[in-house]
């Protein structure tokens, strides 16, 4: 294979070729579109750290869940921003929630899009920690009853996925153990498996409106340094039963995505997060790089390193290039 005889060129000759012989192809069907869902009617407020992103209430999230159709892209993951909240969370598993009446309105509306709701406490706790509080730290075993409620409500309200983020230690089997109990064992469980203490996070805070008040969640995301941990978060996941599992952020861990890949051969997700968008963003803005290329190279290496599906809030823009 030594040159002369062998030119890598050809195949790189024309757009036609370099199609033909493409190793790694994104679609619309990889992706999956966050989108953060408020009390109210009317609402759609921008969110200032994520250019194009907005809080919006039921009515405008379900404009927005028709564009995402029409669009190929075939799920969202709703975030919840209630109203009220308390040290305890307790409006994450109120039936009238903005979350279950977000399902509701969608189901109704786009019955085929796929509607996976974050099951989490950050976003309904009045402190922002992911759990219920015991002197300075959560606790672990207190919090998973109330995530377990929270999936409940969610899949009675039509969920077609629960995702549980809040990386507390058997929460998959408590959740499973809920939705089964209550006739949801149809309902999968797509675990935020490997979800690191990440610094890529901090424009979702605003967002979401779940900033800590005191302290950090390092006591319970994962150490980027690691990747052993890793592996054995997933398998106690799947072990407890997880159907997906979810590498949480992706372009940092993009070895950690493909090691998942290919040690556990499950359905595995990646999230690209909310401070891997607004960098190209940011930067795009300024001129410093073409923001479209950025996206879709930043996209294609995540699917190159394994995930089947890509939480990203690039999608709606991605499904457009793809379209052309």
């Amino acid at each position: 294979m030594n040159f002369p005889f062998y030119r890598p060129r050809r195949l790189r000759k024309t757009e036609t070729i370099r199609n033909m012989v493409r190793e790694t192809n994104l679609t619309p069907n990889d992706l999956i579109l966050p989108l953060f869902v408020t009390f109210g009617k009317n609402v759609r407020k921008p969110i200032s750290s994520m250019p194009g992103q907005f809080q919006l209430s039921v009515d405008n999230i379900v404009k927005e869940a028709k564009e995402v159709k029409a669009l190929g892209i075939p799920a969202i993951i709703l975030f919840g921003i209630p109203e009220h909240k308390d040290a305890e969370g307790s409006s994450a598993f109120d039936p009238k929630g903005p979350v279950q009446e977000a399902i509701k309105a969608i189901k109704n509306k786009v019955p085929s899009l796929a509607v996976i709701t974050d099951v989490c406490m950050c976003e309904y706790t009045s402190h922002g920690h992911c759990g219920i509080i015991k002197g300075k730290d959560v606790d672990n075993d207190a919090t998973l009853e109330l995530l377990s409620n929270e999936a409940l409500s969610h899949a009675e309200a039509g969920a077609d996925i629960v995702a549980p983020s809040d990386m507390m230690d058997g929460r998959v089997a408590a959740i499973r153990d809920m939705l089964d109990e209550n006739n949801f064992s149809h309902i999968p469980v797509m675990s935020y498996a490997a979800k690191y203490a990440s610094a890529f996070y901090g424009p979702f805070r605003e967002a979401a409106e779940s900033t800590p008040q005191f302290g950090d969640r390092r006591s319970y995301q994962m150490d980027p340094g690691n990747t052993d941990e890793a592996m054995r978060e997933v398998a106690l996941d799947i072990e407890e039963g997880a159907d997906i599992v979810m590498v949480k952020p992706a372009l940092p861990y993009l070895d950690v995505i493909r090691r998942i890949k290919e040690e556990f051969g499950y359905p595995t997700a990646a999230y690209n997060v909310s401070g891997e968008y607004s960098m190209i963003k940011a930067a795009a803005e300024k001129g410093w790089l073409d923001g479209e290329r950025a996206m879709m190279e930043s996209l294609t290496s995540i699917k190159r390193a394994g995930a089947d599906m890509i939480l990203t809030y690039f999608a709606k823009e991605a499904a457009k290039v793809l379209q052309k």
